[in-house]
């Protein structure tokens, strides 16, 4: 008797910069789920949208999860460098997309990054770098980071035909810089260098989050 096995679903990892898909491509590579692509995504919300839309249109990965990551700027007082922020949904002028497997992740990442702190909470998008007072405004709006690209990336994912039902999307970020700890040049302060770092770290908890998805539903 012939038994067959359908293929894992693949699992797309969206971020904007290079040295961000650097640090992920030179992560830990083994114990994934199934295929996985990192997607360098380029700079905004615009190139996000359509980087991803027109990875997910068909092939290979249009049955893909989808996680946004990479760096973003902490809002609320007492984030430093290093620290993890786990959405639990993304905001835009668009309104709002909700995440999946929240808990599994800040699980996962304490194990994956020990020693670091993870946030949860709303993750903003913008269309331009936040300082200042714009980071005061959002924080008193509840959100407690922003970035150019995760809201794009999983509004772009969840408006992406899925067979099935609605696809899976997360984001997270690492904070590069916060209120106390502005940062200028990503690549030359300790502050980018500590992200880096963490950011090379986050694949497993990544992989456990996907292998949670495959599993049967109950």
């Amino acid at each position: 008797m012939n038994t067959t096995h359908e293929p894992a679903a693949p699992l797309l990892i969206a971020c904007a910069l290079g040295i961000e898909k650097f640090a992920l491509r030179t992560g830990d590579r083994s114990g994934a789920a199934g295929p996985v692509t990192v997607l360098r995504t380029g700079m905004g919300p615009k190139a996000a949208e359509r980087a991803v839309g027109r990875t997910l249109a068909g092939g290979a990965l249009h049955q893909a999860a989808v996680i946004a990551t990479g760096f973003c700027a902490g809002l609320a007082p007492g984030m430093h460098p290093g620290d993890l922020v786990v959405a639990e949904h993304t905001v835009d002028d668009r309104g709002t997309t909700p995440c999946e497997g929240t808990a599994l992740l800040v699980e996962e990442l304490v194990k994956a990054v020990p020693g670091r702190t993870v946030h949860t909470g709303p993750l903003t998008g913008s269309a331009h770098v936040v300082r200042g007072h714009e980071r005061a405004e959002l924080l008193a709006k509840g959100s407690i980071a922003v970035d150019m690209e995760s809201a794009a990336t999983l509004h772009s994912a969840r408006d992406s035909a899925y067979p099935g039902g609605r696809r899976p999307v997360a984001a997270v970020r690492v904070v590069v810089d916060a209120p106390e700890h502005e940062l200028v040049r990503i690549s030359t302060v300790r502050g980018g260098i500590s992200a880096f770092r963490v950011l090379r770290s986050v694949l497993p908890a990544f992989y456990e989050w996907h292998r949670s998805l495959l599993l049967p539903r109950r």
